[in-house]
């Protein structure tokens, strides 16, 4: 016999709380006390585990919900099911618990969607509002937008209580640049891509629910001035002055696209306030080397007051937050990096005359920085929702059963997943928000980075038609880059259009469709006799099921993972078919065939669903020509064709070629001379022909200074123009050295290099 009492001297912490072993039991076991106002942290485990709750109140919290805990509770939690014990009575909170470790359990419940779904939990899945500088390419739109939009098809069709919301984040630092060189003011620069971009995502097939437009809103300003003075409230940010960098000549203050250098954190090339590579902040007095794109003088220090985030001190904060719901170990270690540094303040506002004054008259001429703004509009739009919904969604009053979803790219790491749940803690100290993250990475054009200033890009208008767009949401799918920098690259696409939607899934559908209207009348065959082959076909198309559900599940979405299913349901299909075929024309043995078109027609039909929230165009149109409606529900099972029902496969074009336009890398919309200058590069470097090299620095490139002087040499032998060793090894990625050389370089002298890059 085990006799086993509780000890509070023998308590330890763990979890958050104070914990004691009980040995003995043959399986993990333990006492546990939560003192009052305080909470277990959030976690999840591969054990099964109760709780027996002994003295004291509290509530188990478990995916936004509570339930009350109170002696004589049992709770008990199934793998990977996360769950939170607070208590919220004034004495301690006394549990018994015991957890063991079963393989299969833990894989049932791993594979469960209704565990990991969400319930009656309203869900809003944000893409990040891109900046209204201009339109839309297939860089941003394989990213968040595309992300979203499939995240959300797919949880409506298992019931989920889902909207998709974005905008356009008009107070961006980039629009008035934009605006200077268009010859418009800010607003009117913001209105006009604003409108274009909410086009482009129509001409996507992606509808936003709520399409917040930051300068047009009436309640925007408003309901942000009174963000920022809850965060200001809270005693931690505070009006301090430290050191800024100013233009020479002009004296304008320096940030974002008004200064460039070397990132403090990796070296590359950035611009103020944000790496792209590393994703880290900075100052941009912690440049190296910063340069003004105002002027040629080298940017002054200066002193000046600016509203500061110690964000440094919110370090236990996130690590609690980013224990709670989706974060890709990507945004992690970039915390970690972070708060290993000894100090990092944040400033929130910066000099400005495009966007939102605080509130507060502690600074003068200043703004509240778009990025931190950003915060608070996500609130916002979600009242803005509520209000056309008739739901009270508050931005001022954020509900704990909200659960939002965020899409982004790398290059918003920092902001999304650091710096917007501190000013959450701060403006709203009783609020946990619960949010999944889903991160990618840049989609390279050609081989070079996708970018709206430079106009390097293949525009949305420019390749969306209703005949294109689901091919190009299947093939932005398959190739958008999660976990790994991708590549769009015009010969992929048109084979994956002309190979695979054309040659592969057209042409079974059609063949499919030939065999029954010669066989069957056209209508759906019952099946007949079954054989072991047809079993296992059945199988595998369940186990295709089984993976496409997991992969634009919540937990391991991955549209790579989805559109290789998709294609994998119609390849096993096509192997399935030439095996059957054999027997197709053979007397004695039709029953079996009927089965084999039966199962085929299976497919097809399970290809409409599982393809409805990658290719909602396609889906439809197939579930038409099988006699089906759209597809509204998710399948939770392989299902045959209902017999009888009219097939319309023969002649149906899901797919037709589309041509695409020549990508503008190639086109001169970057600087002329990089195609020339990126192949000298890797002449003098010994580079690969395909190195992507337009985005990285000589330095990045470990050029030598033998090298560099070679290059420097070359340069000179061939425009004539003189580039120091310095500026070669400075901190200039390669597209921005051609610009510099271009215009130290006489036209007629740059006519023949550029004109022998045009393809």
């Amino acid at each position: 016999m085990i006799i086993n009492t509780y000890d509070d001297t023998a308590l330890s912490e763990a979890f958050g709380i104070d914990m004691s072993s009980i040995e003995g039991l043959g399986t993990g076991a333990g006492w546990g006390r939560v003192a009052p106002g305080q909470a277990s942290d959030s976690h999840q485990h591969d054990e099964t585990e109760f709780f027996v709750i002994v003295a004291g109140r509290g509530e188990f919290i478990v995916d936004g919900r509570r339930h009350a805990a109170a002696p004589g509770t049992v709770a008990l939690f199934e793998p990977f099911e996360s769950h939170v014990l607070e208590n919220t009575g004034d004495e301690d909170l006394v549990f018994l618990t015991q957890y063991w470790r079963d393989a299969g359990r833990a894989l049932t419940s791993a594979q469960n969607t209704e565990r990991k779904s969400f319930g009656e939990r309203p869900v809003f899945v944000f893409s990040t509002p891109p900046t209204p500088n201009g339109d839309l390419h297939l860089g941003h739109l394989s990213g968040p937008y595309l992300g979203a939009d499939v995240f959300v098809r797919h949880q409506r069709m298992n019931g989920t209580n889902a909207w998709h919301l974005t905008g356009s984040d008009d107070y961006q630092s980039y629009v008035p640049a934009a605006a200077r060189a268009e010859g418009r003011e800010p607003a009117e620069t913001a209105a006009h891509y604003s409108a274009e971009i909410a086009a482009t995502l129509a001409l996507m097939d992606i509808t936003p629910d709520q399409y917040t437009v930051t300068n047009d809103d009436p309640d925007y300003r408003g309901g942000l001035k009174d963000f920022f003075s809850r965060v200001v409230s809270s005693g931690t940010v505070q009006v301090t002055e430290a050191d800024a960098l100013f233009d020479a000549e002009s004296g304008q203050y320096l940030y974002e696209v008004d200064v460039k250098g070397g990132c403090p954190g990796c070296g590359s090339g950035t611009s103020g306030n944000i790496c792209e590579e590393c994703g880290e902040p900075n100052t941009v007095t912690d440049l190296a080397e910063p340069t003004s794109t105002a002027s040629a003088a080298a940017p002054r220090r200066g002193p000046i007051g600016r509203w500061m985030l110690p964000l440094h001190t919110f370090k236990s904060d996130i690590a609690a937050h980013h224990h709670l719901g989706r974060v890709p170990a990507r945004l992690r270690e970039l915390a970690d990096r972070l708060f290993s540094r000894p100090s990092m303040d944040i400033p929130l506002t910066h000099p400005s005359s495009w966007g939102v004054p605080p509130a507060e008259k502690d600074v003068d001429g200043q703004v509240i920085w778009v990025w931190p703004e950003m915060s608070y509009g996500f609130l916002h739009g979600i009242q803005a929702l509520g209000s056309r919904l008739g739901e009270n969604w508050q931005a001022a009053e954020p509900n704990q059963d909200w659960k939002i979803v965020h899409f982004f790219g790398y290059d918003n790491s920092f902001y999304h997943s650091v710096l917007y749940p501190a000013l959450y803690r701060l403006a709203f100290p009783g609020w946990t928000p619960d949010i999944d993250y889903h991160v990618n990475e840049f989609y390279l054009l050609e081989g070079s980075k996708f970018s709206t200033s430079r106009r390097h890009a293949v525009w949305g208008k420019d390749i969306l038609s209703p005949d294109s767009v689901d091919s190009v949401r299947y093939f932005l799918a398959a190739t958008r880059p999660e976990g790994t920098r991708t590549n769009f690259q015009r010969v992929a696409y048109e084979s994956a259009l002309t190979d695979t939607l054309i040659g592969t899934w057209q042409n079974w559908l059609n063949d499919l469709g030939s065999r029954i209207a010669k066989h069957y009348g056209g209508t759906a065959p019952d099946a007949g006799n079954w054989t072991p082959e047809h079993s296992a076909f059945l199988g595998r198309l369940g186990a295709r099921l089984a993976a496409v559900t997991g992969a634009l599940g919540s937990d391991g979405f991955s549209l790579n993972q989805a559109a290789a299913e998709l294609d994998g349901i119609v390849r096993d299909t096509l192997r399935f078919s030439h095996q059957e075929s054999l027997l197709a024309e053979s007397a004695g043995w039709e029953n079996e065939t009927r089965t084999a078109i039966a199962l085929e027609l299976a497919a097809a039909r399970l290809l409409a669903h599982a393809a409805a929230p990658v290719m909602p165009r396609f889906a439809a149109h197939l579930a038409d020509t099988l006699g089906m409606p759209e597809p509204g529900s998710w399948p939770r099972t392989v299902e045959l064709v209902a017999p009888g029902s009219e097939i319309r496969l023969a002649d149906a074009v899901f797919f037709r070629p589309t041509p695409i336009p020549e990508a503008a890398c190639v086109n001169h919309a970057g600087p002329r001379l990089t195609p020339w200058l990126s192949g000298l590069v890797r002449a003098v470097l010994q580079l690969p022909d395909d190195e992507e090299v337009c985005d990285r620095s000589l330095s990045q490139l470990n050029t030598s200074s033998l090298q560099a002087v070679t290059l420097q040499y070359q340069i000179l032998e061939a425009l004539d123009v003189d580039v120091s060793v310095e500026e070669l090894l400075g901190s200039h990625d390669i597209n921005t050295l051609a610009t510099v050389i271009e215009e130290r370089a006489e036209p007629a002298a740059l006519e023949p290099l550029t004109e022998a890059h045009v393809r």
